[in-house]
């Protein structure tokens, strides 16, 4: 009988084989959400034998993984803070340092946030996360996108996460009406001559929420522009932007009119989060 600690390591060794990176953590990801527990509790079910359906199951995801088809989408789950967040194609799958942005913000909000928007929103991790977090102080989440898919994924996030928000489709402000007290935004900014360079698994992300022309910048420039007729006097802008142009956003920022502008760094160090004020 096929045991958790077989599969682990016959599961590791060919993910490894294939260039797979932390391959050990993957196996162990995907077998603890195949069996419906925590990881780490796989440590003490070692010797558990596994059925033939979920044998099947973990299989076909091991392949899929093999291909660097992304963990989150094979899971179809990811963790962001302190909640589970359905993830697939429709949206941008989250990262680490976007859980930086969320955390600065909140250290760092000016005024009581009762009028919070979120553009760009994808699966909506930024605005339902800063609403949870929040509590009664967030009286109003306004999440948009572009996309319809990302929309449709986060109507089923803030449905699961029982958050009141209001979910627009709008290119930017282009259909957005209102002041708001936070205005969040993590943008498309990658550089279309960036493609041949990123990860396979980076791939599998929407091309709408990756590139953003021939300096990554197109996306930030228009937002940057418009925001401050967006947000009431006290107001905050907060962004993710990549690793090389915090000190350019910041710089459309203070050309917008923005006042008190600071880039906040992700935990390697890089600024990559401008954050600004309305006056």
């Amino acid at each position: 009988m096929t045991t958790i600690l077989d599969v682990l390591e016959k599961g590791t060794a060919f993910l490894e084989k294939k260039g797979i990176g932390e391959p050990r953590l993957n196996m162990e990801l995907m077998v603890a959400y195949e069996l419906g527990i925590k990881r780490m509790d796989l440590y003490l079910r070692f010797d558990q034998p596994l059925e033939k359906a979920a044998l099947a199951s973990l299989r076909k995801k091991l392949k899929k993984r093999s291909e660097s088809f992304p963990l989150q989408h094979i899971n179809k789950v990811v963790h962001f803070g302190n909640y589970e967040f359905f993830c697939d194609h429709r949206a941008l799958i989250p990262r680490p340092e976007t859980e930086e942005l969320v955390d600065l913000v909140k250290k760092q909000l000016f005024t009581k946030p009762a009028r919070i928007l979120d553009i760009g929103c994808g699966s909506g991790i930024i605005g339902l996360t800063l609403s949870k977090d929040l509590g009664p102080d967030c009286e109003q989440l306004t999440l948009a996108d572009l996309s319809t898919e990302a929309l449709s994924l986060c109507e089923q996030n803030r449905k699961a996460l029982e958050v009141e928000a209001g979910l627009i489709e709008s290119n930017l402000f282009s259909n957005i009406t209102g002041n708001f007290d936070l205005i969040v935004a993590n943008l498309p900014y990658i550089a279309e001559g960036e493609r041949g360079k990123l990860e396979p698994e980076v791939l599998h992300d929407p091309e709408i929420a990756l590139f953003s022309g021939p300096d990554g910048l197109d996306l930030l420039r228009l937002f940057c522009a418009e925001c401050n007729a967006f947000l009431n006097t006290g107001g905050m802008v907060a962004l993710e932007v990549g690793y090389d142009q915090g000190a350019i956003v910041a710089g459309f920022l203070r050309e917008a009119g923005l006042t008190n502008i600071s880039i906040g760094n992700d935990l390697n160090g890089i600024p990559r989060f401008p954050l600004a004020q309305k006056a």
